[in-house]
């Protein structure tokens, strides 16, 4: 994941735009209400969704389900068509970059007690308009506040 940072940090110094996934891990409320888990910052401690950038050899469907896994120990099925996407300023050492943001859903079907990002991050539980409320980047947070999950496909029996 190192040299995928590094190429993309090249990428920045010469003006292009570099992409990163996410995922926004769900789970519904016995009645039926969208929860959305946030987690905060290694560095700032702002809240933010569990992001990285691209892996070599995985999709970013996949890549995001890994990130969510590393930093907010979560597990479960990401859905396979993006959300959304959102921009960012990201800093670097000398310089901030934009970057571009594919997110997709990840259904939580299980929470760790113990993952490898644990001792860094907090996480937590919140209806998506809360959750909104709390990111900084507003691309991010409309994402967010207008989450629709999509339904499973009825089959007709005829």
């Amino acid at each position: 994941m190192a040299a995928t940072k590094k190429k993309a940090v090249r990428k920045a110094k010469k003006g292009e735009r570099i992409r990163q996934v996410a995922a926004i891990p769900f789970r519904l409320t016995p009645h039926g209400d969208i929860e959305v888990m946030l987690v905060t910052s290694r560095t700032t401690r702002r809240f933010i969704v569990p992001k990285g950038w691209p892996m070599k050899g995985k999709s970013g469907r996949k890549a995001a389900t890994i990130e969510a896994q590393e930093e907010a120990g979560v597990l479960g099925k990401t859905l396979k068509q993006p959300a959304g996407t959102y921009s960012y300023w990201k800093r670097l050492a000398n310089r901030f970059v934009r970057v571009d943001v594919i997110v997709y859903l990840l259904e939580v079907s299980e929470e760790l007690a113990d993952w490898q990002e644990a001792k860094r991050r907090q996480r937590a539980w919140l209806a998506p308009a809360d959750a909104a409320m709390l990111i900084d980047e507003p691309d991010l947070s409309t994402l967010v506040k207008t989450l629709k999950i999509p339904q499973p496909v009825q089959v007709d029996q005829a």
